[in-house]
């Protein structure tokens, strides 16, 4: 077992999901890794986990979105752990930098989990139906920090958090404030 898969497994199963929902998808999750050793691997199909984060303003006003380039959607900044990851948390953070531009010293990353999403994603392998289990994160971004679009983004922006280019965002953004102490109405 790889240090990055016993991170994902100590962090998931010492998690306090929120709701009862939370709570079956934190099992299906550790029930995949229990289960294959690959888990955190894109190689592991039709299932794997992903590591994503939800980019905040100091103000809690703002949210720093991704235009991804594949989905054609607005999200939070994530993707597939990488070899040199050890920490289901620092693979979001290395993702949030990546597509963000931002600096690993611009953020402030909250290491407990937020959120667990399964989803599909028709083009992480062609012709195979791939559901990615999701672990979103939260971070804040520092007052000034510069941002810039990568090459999986077609933009990068900071949108208000009550004016989301893609809805289904406005369901994250809750369980994010909450976990930082914040209502959206503060």
């Amino acid at each position: 077992m790889s240090r990055l898969h016993a991170d994902a497994l100590a962090t998931l199963r010492g998690w306090a999901p929120p709701t009862n929902d939370q709570a079956l998808l934190r099992d299906r999750y550790v029930g995949l890794l229990e289960a294959r050793a690959d888990a955190m691997t894109r190689d592991c199909l039709p299932d794997h986990l992903t590591a994503s984060t939800l980019v905040l303003d100091e103000d809690r006003r703002r949210v720093l979105l991704t235009h991804h380039a594949k989905a054609r959607r607005w999200f939070q900044f994530g993707g597939h752990p990488e070899a040199e990851d050890t920490t289901l948390a620092g693979a979001a953070l290395r993702e949030a930098v990546e597509e963000s531009g931002l600096q690993p010293s611009d953020l402030s990353l909250d290491p407990v989990p937020v959120e667990l999403d399964a989803h599909a994603v028709p083009f992480c392998a062609p012709g195979t139906a791939v559901h990615h289990f999701d672990v979103m994160f939260v971070a804040t971004a520092r007052a000034g920090a510069r941002h810039a679009v990568s090459e999986e983004s077609l933009d990068v922006a900071w949108w208000p958090i009550d004016d989301l280019p893609n809805p289904d965002l406005a369901s994250r953004i809750a369980p994010a404030l909450a976990r930082l102490g914040h209502s959206p109405s503060s």
